[in-house]
């Protein structure tokens, strides 16, 4: 069952430099924080987007914190979760696509030992 807490942006103070904002972000998308603080400073100064300063302190202020053990320490799981949230619906097709690879290799397990094996049958006849 999908974690609602596991799909939702949060502060990542965890690895914050100031409040967290561009931490959460890179934590958020798997992308990694320094690109996304070297973007976000670029924004600012380059293009002059002063706006954005006003909209990191919003986000800081609105946003819950990273609840610590989100991902329970896997990095697995972590990369899981940003694939969910980057896009649900090819994570679910890779999702069911595996059950069907693993249902597929339980029917032709299931086939080989349901089946009737003559030549297994003579092997174990011969045996006794």
């Amino acid at each position: 069952m999908a974690d609602e807490s596991s799909t939702k942006f949060y502060l990542d103070k965890q690895n914050a430099k100031w409040k967290g904002v561009c931490a959460g972000i890179a934590d958020y998308t798997g992308i990694d924080p320094l690109w996304v603080r070297l973007g976000t400073a670029a924004m600012i100064v380059i293009a002059q987007q002063w706006w954005i300063i006003i909209a990191y302190l919003v986000i800081a202020w609105v946003t819950p914190n990273k609840p610590i053990g989100l991902y329970h320490q896997s990095a697995d799981e972590e990369k899981f979760w940003q694939g969910v949230r980057a896009n649900p619906k090819r994570s679910t097709a890779e999702v069911r696509s595996k059950f069907r690879e693993l249902d597929r290799r339980l029917a032709d397990i299931e086939l080989h030992y349901t089946s009737r094996n003559t030549q297994l049958a003579d092997e174990i006849e011969r045996l006794r």
